[in-house]
């Protein structure tokens, strides 16, 4: 049994969302949550609402025990980029990329 939750069209590079990413996977979700409160990266605060959000999930939808859950699966897709133009010198234009991210996250209730 697993819970899911999905982010998609996030405004944040999926690089920098890989990094936050890497610290909570495999963790217990209460443990995986003090992580992110105490991070300084821009990514912990979309990840903090996706971790609750697959939390409530679990328990309300599958009926699963917050306190065993951890996470077992954590990845991130580049979503669409947003192209926009930058005035250069000399009548030029550089092109910058915005990129969004989907996120997924999977709980899984630990077997004792």
């Amino acid at each position: 049994m697993e819970a899911k939750a999905v982010l998609k069209y996030t405004r944040i590079s999926p690089r920098k969302v890989s990094i936050v990413l890497d610290l909570i996977r495999n963790k217990p979700a209460d443990y995986a949550m003090a992580i992110l409160k105490h991070t300084p990266k821009a990514a912990c605060e979309d990840l903090q609402k996706l971790l609750k959000s697959a939390m409530a999930n679990a328990e309300n939808n599958h009926n699963m025990d917050k306190s065993k859950l951890y996470i077992s699966e954590c990845y991130v897709c580049p979503g669409p980029i947003l192209k926009r133009m930058r005035p250069r010198a000399q009548g030029r234009a550089f092109r910058i990329d915005k990129r969004t991210s989907h996120i997924t996250l999977v709980l899984k209730e630990k077997a004792e």
